[in-house]
């Protein structure tokens, strides 16, 4: 694919179903991942991968951490945090983890992760893998970042769920670039 195509057209897929990627594809990925922008090589990124029985240990955790937030969680609601993980075949956690640098901030460090997370959904774009970044309460909950390993300097930026595009992609409408660019002088 083109990447200006890509570019122009990747849009996130909700509904991802069986298989995921192939290990061919998830080495493409992770490739892609490691090329995202990075002040002084810093690397400061890291990925897990969690699929299969590991997609129900997560959303264990899930159920686990909202029970700590409201221990009398409706059976209802419970199912919804179990259930989550498993809208897709793979989950990829991206993790920013930050080093101490004299010339590299923490947000800059940040803002690479962001970029590892954009190119990998580019990446599954031109691949045709549907892919959809998702963050929400799960992502910034300390006991589900201490049940994923993260260190306490660590932040979870996304969970990217993975799998085969169920449906037809939604068409966004063309943005308007006047609305958002200006020259300064």
């Amino acid at each position: 694919m083109e990447i200006l195509t890509a570019l122009h057209n990747r849009v996130s897929m909700p509904r991802l179903v069986e298989p995921g990627p192939s290990d061919e594809q998830l080495t493409a990925i992770f490739q892609a991942a490691l090329r995202a922008p990075d002040h002084a090589m810093l690397k400061p990124w890291r990925f897990l991968t969690i699929q299969e029985e590991g997609l129900n240990k997560l959303g264990q955790l899930f159920a686990d951490a909202a029970r700590q937030d409201q221990p009398d969680l409706s059976e209802e609601a419970l199912q919804k945090y179990l259930g989550m993980p498993l809208r897709a075949p793979m989950v990829i956690v991206v993790i920013c983890s930050p080093k101490e640098h004299p010339k590299v901030p923490e947000v800059e460090q940040l803002l690479s992760a962001g970029a590892a997370t954009q190119n990998i959904l580019l990446a599954c774009h031109g691949m045709g893998v549907g892919a959809m970044w998702r963050t929400g309460a799960m992502a910034y909950h300390p006991h589900v970042k201490a049940g994923l390993g993260l260190a306490e300097s660590e932040i979870l930026t996304g969970f990217i769920y993975l799998g085969t595009p169920q449906g037809t992609a939604k068409r966004l409408p063309l943005l308007t670039q006047s609305d958002f660019v200006r020259e300064w002088s």
